[in-house]
């Protein structure tokens, strides 16, 4: 048996899991927040327990140590000896990287150069893994991209029709992000219809306030709604999703703003945020629609709309569909929203079971036995594909 460590490092956080493998049980999990600001938010589950403190977290080199020093304390482990392998996710790999990576020198500044594609998420995973590093020197360290699942969707896909020198100077193409999660959800699903999965199709929707769906075909990614940043495919917490791209010039124009500003709003003050001039919080939005709000209504629908599109896309490309899976904390959680989604594709077939339907957070069917598409709410877990792949390529004896 090995423990790993499976980490998402933000700009101001640290997810972790610690997992007992190949048995993929969780020993111990939770997340620091605030790092860098006065008080931090230090949250531990573990031997069914939850606890939570209030430390001072300067910098992630400061979180580490104190997360490695509890594990200690609690006597989660005894040693920290016990920690064979580290992964971390890593949103944005570009073309360079094809498979998850040993750490090394060489791969961390790769990461950097690639920040330029994804500025709020790559800078902040190399300073999770410079923090375990200077923590654990010896320990293997993988990286695990949130991009390499996309890497096998034809050059017909992922192309835009831009200048094609655009492509080879500055990397201009889609690139996608979930890998991870769709990987994950689209292996699940094909245990779950009794399907090899060579011979599989699936539709992963990764419903989050980030959020993506993902056409996977025999195992593989053929198509995702995410492109060359997250900005593109549907709407979500805060982001615009897909739209004319001179909406940014004409708002720059109109308001006085630069395209970077405009393209801030379209990333940070868009989507649930914008349109239903609440929040970007699912919860917030729901309970305006269920307080009659029309725009809050709208803003569902919106996003119900533009997945169906998706949706009905994939099934074209793949030449049909098995299955269609909910993932995420809106896609477990948000009930009205499966409904909404589903409800649109009756004519592909799909029949809503609406009491199986009425659940959260549950991997269960929610279609009936007429339906000629299966649909399931599948919870992700990215932090077991990390582990796995961290044992793979450090080549960890499990």
């Amino acid at each position: 048996m090995a423990k790993i460590m499976a980490v998402n490092a933000g700009s101001s956080s640290i997810k972790f899991q610690l997992l007992e493998m190949p048995e993929e049980k969780v020993i111990a999990s939770g997340v620091m927040e605030r790092i860098g600001l006065k008080e931090g938010i230090f949250t531990l589950k573990y031997d069914g327990k939850k606890e939570e403190t209030n430390p001072v977290l300067p910098t992630h080199a400061e979180g580490v140590e104190l997360l490695l020093k509890t594990l200690i304390e609690k006597n989660i482990v005894r040693s920290l000896d016990e920690i064979s392998g580290i992964g971390h996710r890593v949103v944005q790999g570009g073309e360079y990287f094809k498979d998850s990576s040993l750490v090394d020198d060489a791969v961390i500044e790769k990461i950097a150069e690639l920040a330029d594609l994804a500025p709020l998420h790559n800078p902040a995973h190399i300073i999770g893994i410079k923090a375990f590093q200077k923590a654990l020197p010896t320990v293997p360290q993988v990286v695990v991209f949130d991009t390499v699942f996309h890497q096998t969707m034809a050059e017909e896909v992922y192309m835009y029709a831009t200048p094609y020198e655009w492509y080879e100077k500055y990397g201009i193409r889609k690139y996608g992000a979930h890998g991870t999660s769709h990987q994950y959800v689209s292996q699940r699903a094909a245990l779950l219809i009794g399907k090899p999965l060579e011979q599989s199709k699936i539709i992963v929707c990764h419903l989050g306030n980030g959020a993506s769906i993902c056409a996977v075909k025999g195992g593989k990614c053929v198509d995702t709604s995410m492109g060359l940043t997250p900005l593109e495919g549907i709407p979500m917490g805060t982001r615009s999703g897909n739209l004319d791209p001179t909406v940014v010039s004409y708002i720059c124009q109109k308001e006085g703003k630069t395209a970077a500003e405009v393209v801030n709003i379209l990333n940070k003050k868009s989507g649930y945020l914008g349109m239903s001039g609440r929040s970007n919080d699912a919860r917030d939005v729901t309970a305006g629609m269920e307080e009659g709000d029309h725009r809050c209504r709208l803003t569902f629908d919106v996003q119900a709309k533009r997945i169906v599109d998706y949706i009905a896309s994939y099934y074209v490309l793949m030449g049909g569909c098995d299955a269609i899976c909910f993932t995420a904390g809106m896609g477990e959680n948000l009930i009205h929203l499966r409904k909404n989604i589903l409800n649109r594709l009756t004519v592909l077939g799909v029949e809503l079971d609406e009491q199986a339907n009425n659940v959260r957070g549950v991997e269960r069917e929610i279609t009936t036995k007429n339906s000629t598409i299966r649909a399931f709410i599948v919870p992700t877990n990215e932090e077991v594909m990390i582990a796995r792949d961290t044992v793979r390529v450090a080549k960890i004896s499990a």
